[in-house]
């Protein structure tokens, strides 16, 4: 393995985690929460995002406003369905989301949950690792390129294992704040 084709899949593993990290919500309203939701749109089911458009009015509040009213109640079922701790509102031509304020109980779960997520990035990161190291065994390098090699794909293992630690400190802070 090539050592920027390495550093590519580190990278998404990166990209991967961030936006596995946004979809916990951290008592704030963001629609990126409802990117998991499906709606049942004329018998094919379809991101939210394709059949309205989620908004945020309020910092603790997001509008959904569909593009065909006649879907209002599937969407209002999908929120349901997906099963994210929300009360949709819908008054006939919008649903509101009231976001509810998270309890200390819920924080420490949600943390929990993103220490899990970040640990799959780590070994994801070591799964890349063995991948590099693997090929560099099998490769015709000399003994001593292969470890300066080994040593350079380590270097690069420290570096995403490092900013993997960051961005999940930077989300514990995040969800422990209130």
């Amino acid at each position: 393995m090539e050592i920027n084709s390495l550093k590519l899949k580190m990278d998404s593993t990166i990209e991967s985690l961030e936006k596995r990290f946004t979809t916990i919500r951290a008592g704030r309203a963001n629609p990126s929460s409802l990117d998991g939701v499906f709606v049942n749109y004329y018998g094919s089911n379809m991101p939210i995002k394709q059949v309205a458009t989620v908004s945020v009015p309020e910092a603790r509040q997001l509008l959904i406003k569909p593009f065909d009213k006649s879907s209002l109640s599937s969407i209002e079922k999908a929120i349901f369905d997906a099963n994210l701790g929300y009360t949709p509102n819908n008054d006939g031509e919008t649903i509101r989301i009231i976001i509810p304020q998270l309890t200390e109980d819920r924080r420490i779960e949600l943390v929990k949950q993103v220490k899990s997520m970040a640990e799959d990035a780590k070994v994801a990161v070591r799964n890349n690792r063995r991948e590099a190291l693997d090929e560099l065994d099998k490769s015709e390098n000399a003994e001593d390129m292969k470890k300066s090699l080994e040593n350079e794909v380590q270097e690069i293992v420290n570096k995403y294992n490092k900013i993997i630690d960051e961005k999940t400190k930077e989300k514990e802070v995040e969800l422990m704040s209130v």
